[in-house]
């Protein structure tokens, strides 16, 4: 018995079907007969079961075809459908996206030897690709849902990132292990972002509370970048920084608090070298030395004249 209201042209390619196969049946129970003799009931009844099996067959087989055609045919309507291509259209985004991640953590990680290892065993490209579902489900209103899944990704990376964080396109977290991005920070495009680093508020701001990060920015690593306030393209933050305020494009930041050492607007290519950094600290106790020594050489003189005089 066929399945479900055939349509006329689904009647027809079961009669013809069914047609073809009559024969075949006849030649079954014509089998049986031997040297012209009529068979016995036992025979006749075998010849019965095998021609109902293979008409059964048959039958399977046709119901099998018009399911697939049925199928082929809401497929094929599907994929006019205006919600398939957004479907389509947001699949083929996330496959661009994550193909650009792997890709930045290639160009700036020299450990980094095989796509395959980037994509499988790097925490902090997990760590982003996590945040971006998670900051997707925000957009939409689900923010439980958001949340839950940005604290399975601290749980697995080490990495807390809010779902209402803006991230670009290329960020690379090299390590990973306690880097905090606070709700309303926003980081540019091409940036690179070292373990221990905090962009955070400083508790006092409402509204805007975080930082603002622009294209092409290193902060090195245990950094902490704390106010409502934008860090320039090309800059540079030196390892263990507290930068409380702005940071001009194309310089590098260093001290605690961070201060301003280098400038350059011309800047010739990535540099991520976070030791040859000028550093504030020794410089203000090297001036202090060479002072000292000065003093120390007028308290001689003046007590050499002392001397003399008694």
């Amino acid at each position: 018995m066929l399945i479900g209201k055939q349509t006329a042209h689904g009647e027809a390619y079961t009669h013809s079907r069914l047609k073809e196969i009559k024969p075949w049946i006849n030649l079954s129970k014509a089998n049986v007969q031997l040297d012209g003799q009529q068979p016995s009931s036992r025979q006749a009844e075998n010849a019965t079961r095998l021609a109902v099996r293979k008409k059964g067959m048959v039958i399977y087989m046709i119901q099998t075809e018009n399911i697939q055609k049925t199928i082929c045919e809401s497929v094929n309507k599907l994929k006019k459908t205006a919600t398939f291509k957004a479907a389509s259209k947001m699949l083929c985004t996330c496959v661009k996206t994550v193909r650009e991640d792997v890709q930045a953590f290639r160009e700036r990680d020299p450990a980094a030897t095989s796509d395959l290892e980037v994509l499988f065993l790097y925490s902090g490209l997990h760590a982003l690709e996590a945040h971006r579902i998670a900051h997707f489900l925000h957009k939409r209103g689900f923010r439980l849902s958001a949340r839950a899944v940005s604290q399975l990704a601290k749980f697995a990376t080490g990495v807390e990132i809010h779902p209402a964080a803006k991230i670009g396109r290329g960020l690379v977290i090299d390590h990973g292990t306690g880097v905090v991005i606070g709700e309303t920070a926003e980081v540019g495009d091409d940036c690179t972002i070292y373990q221990g680093v905090t962009l955070g508020g400083t508790g006092k701001d409402v509204g805007k509370r975080h930082p603002t990060i622009g294209n092409g920015v290193m902060i090195g690593a245990g950094a902490k970048v704390l106010g409502p306030f934008r860090v320039g393209d090309g800059s540079k933050i030196a390892a263990n920084a507290v930068v409380l305020e702005e940071v001009p494009e194309n310089c590098t930041a260093v001290g605690i608090p961070a201060r301003v050492v280098k400038r350059d607007n011309r800047r010739v290519c990535s540099d991520l070298d976070q030791v040859h950094i000028p550093d504030p600290v020794a410089q203000e106790l090297c001036k202090l030395g060479i002072r000292i020594h000065e003093l120390e050489k007028q308290l001689e003189a003046l007590s050499k004249k002392g001397g003399r005089k008694a």
